[in-house]
């Protein structure tokens, strides 16, 4: 979805301008910076600071459990698939092997909205990059997907209005 296609109030433009007026003042990397979610099922724009997003929006990081990143080593090391769930229930153990399968398996049928932990972290670092890189500040923009649905979180920046190219032509 294009930001040009969101079905924002008046207000709600006025308020994203605001933050993004703000934002072009900001030179350094800190926990306060804005994050603005859209919720279209409500049409509510929430803004919370970079340091509580993921409190607000939880990145699935079920993936990512020690037991499960270790079987994929054992994977791509060469052993089969049976091998390697036997050495992960020698080093991890059987119960919790079980567990972190079954937490990622729930979490898959759950659905994560794209919205997983690298996902996050590659995110947080595009955010820090524009932040301190010169130039005009992006404000991070995330539309929620609806509950109901499959698709994915989408991931915007809004960005300042370039200026206009007039006051140097004659």
């Amino acid at each position: 979805m294009a930001e040009a296609a969101l079905q924002l109030t008046d207000q709600q433009r006025l308020q994203l301008e605001s933050l993004l007026q703000g934002q072009q003042v900001q030179a350094h990397w800190h926990g306060q910076l804005p994050v603005v979610l859209l919720n279209r099922c409500w049409l509510r724009l929430q803004v919370v600071p970079v340091e509580q997003l993921s409190n607000v929006l939880p990145p699935d990081s079920s993936g990512d459990a020690p037991e499960l990143v270790r079987f994929r080593e054992l994977l791509r090391e060469g052993l089969t698939s049976l091998e390697a769930q036997e050495q992960c229930w020698q080093e991890f153990g059987r119960e919790p092997c079980s567990d972190a399968l079954r937490r990622f398996w729930a979490a898959q049928e759950r659905g994560n909205r794209g919205w997983t932990l690298q996902v996050y972290l590659d995110w947080l670092q595009r955010y820090r990059f524009g932040i301190e890189a010169e130039g005009p500040k992006p404000l991070p923009l995330i539309v929620l997907a609806r509950p109901d649905e499959s698709e994915a979180h989408q991931l915007l920046w809004h960005w300042p209005v370039s200026q206009s190219m007039r006051h140097t032509c004659p």
